[in-house]
């Protein structure tokens, strides 16, 4: 089991930047995989990008790919979303969740009901 929590949202320009931070404590946090989610005003929550539980495999939603980054520390027991290039539309609430993943250590996860964990989000305002 692992308890989550997110960090270093705030208010950006557009065009601006921002890393976000989900730290994790618990045990074996190496063996869970962890996928970022935001969800604007009156919008579902939708995945954006995952890492394995390994770090070797990455993934990303089509609208994030080249502007935003996500990768882990398992020695620090956190994953970082470095986000580039913002966009007004990139404003919502930003959650990381996990999912033990013991033997399956490059796959992600990209449902939402697929993790079993979730911190209490982040909320990133992107000013026009």
């Amino acid at each position: 089991q692992v308890q989550l929590e997110e960090s270093g949202g705030g208010l950006v320009q557009a065009g601006g930047s921002r890393r976000l931070s989900c730290a994790a404590s618990g045990r074996m946090f190496s063996s869970y995989a962890v996928g970022w989610f935001r969800q604007a005003p009156g919008k579902e929550r939708e995945f954006v990008a995952g890492v394995s539980s390994s770090g070797d495999m990455t993934y990303y939603i089509e609208s994030v790919k080249g502007r935003f980054t996500t990768a882990r520390d398992n020695a620090k027991n956190t994953v970082y979303l470095q986000m580039n290039s913002l966009k007004p539309e990139d404003a919502a609430v930003y959650y990381c969740a996990a999912r033990f993943l013991l033997f399956r250590s490059s796959h992600i996860p990209k449902e939402r009901d697929e993790y079993n964990y979730w911190g209490q989000g982040t909320q990133v305002t992107v000013s026009s």
